[in-house]
């Protein structure tokens, strides 16, 4: 079972990074959604999930470049805004569970249906 800690940390980053992203002027980082963040024990790394449901297979990946480029600042933002000593290294990733998700819920309305 996690810790209050851990849980109240997560929530913690992902807030500060949506601010972050949210802020910065490009549009195709801007417009994203993260959907969870989990970070490691130590604040050493931490993994970002985005929404990419509304993405195509292009812009995922366009997206994924431009938030590896952008880490620096959102890296500053989260420093400034928590007042932590460090700030987790990221890894952005497309949180696919949503889709997932849909895709069960087709497959049993299918099947309630027949």
């Amino acid at each position: 079972m996690e810790n209050i800690h851990a849980k109240r940390l997560d929530a913690g980053l992902l807030e500060y990074l949506q601010e972050a992203l949210s802020a910065l002027d490009d549009p195709r980082l801007s417009g994203l959604t993260l959907t969870k963040v989990h970070c490691s024990k130590g604040k050493y790394h931490a993994q970002a999930y985005i929404d990419g449901a509304f993405l195509n297979a292009e812009e995922r990946a366009e997206s994924l470049k431009a938030l590896k480029k952008a880490t620096s600042l959102l890296k500053a933002h989260v420093l400034q805004v928590s007042g932590w000593f460090k700030c987790p290294n990221f890894v952005f990733m497309i949180d696919e569970s949503l889709e997932q998700q849909q895709r069960l819920d087709a497959l049993f309305a299918r099947i309630r249906a027949q």
